[in-house]
């Protein structure tokens, strides 16, 4: 008899655990932008020229507030450029003179920040003008650390 409940505990408890582990799937898959009812956006483009830490999935933000994600990072052959397809939530407008921009956060996060410029509205597939990329911090550093060639001018000179 005992036998029988366990069986039957265990087997509750598995289902329990599928159960919980596919709404995790979702949630994750949701806010990755990946869900294949993605329906109520449209797609712009964008081209930078350094995109670190920047996937799939990455978030789209207009002051500060999610609009989007990014759908593809792709490189541009002609120019040698980085390519994304940001999908722009259908409520929001991005204007034909919006600048984007990489932002990186202090832990290593990426977004693509978009303000807000012009006068009309970037058509679905419209290409977002202005684009900064991602700044690499180590080569901002290391540009204001002496270099060893430079001599010091507070040596004295001897005749």
């Amino acid at each position: 008899m005992s036998n029988t409940f366990e069986r039957w505990g265990e087997t509750i408890l598995g289902a329990a655990v599928v159960v919980v582990a596919v709404g995790f799937f979702a949630f994750a898959a949701a806010q990755a932008g990946q869900t294949s009812g993605a329906g109520g956006r449209y797609d712009l483009i964008a081209r930078f020229q350094r995109v670190d830490g920047v996937n799939v999935g990455t978030d789209v933000l207009v002051s500060g507030v999610k609009v989007g994600v990014v759908r593809d990072v792709s490189l541009d052959t002609d120019t040698y450029m980085a390519r994304l397809t940001l999908s722009i939530d259908n409520g929001v407008e991005i204007l034909d003179e919006s600048n984007a921009r990489i932002v990186s956060g202090l832990l290593g996060g990426s977004s693509v920040s978009i303000e807000p410029a012009g006068m009309e509205a970037l058509p679905a597939g419209g290409e977002i003008p202005y684009t900064q990329g991602a700044i690499d911090f180590l080569s901002v550093l290391s540009s204001f650390a002496p270099s060893g060639n430079q001599s010091d001018s507070s040596e004295a000179q001897t005749p």
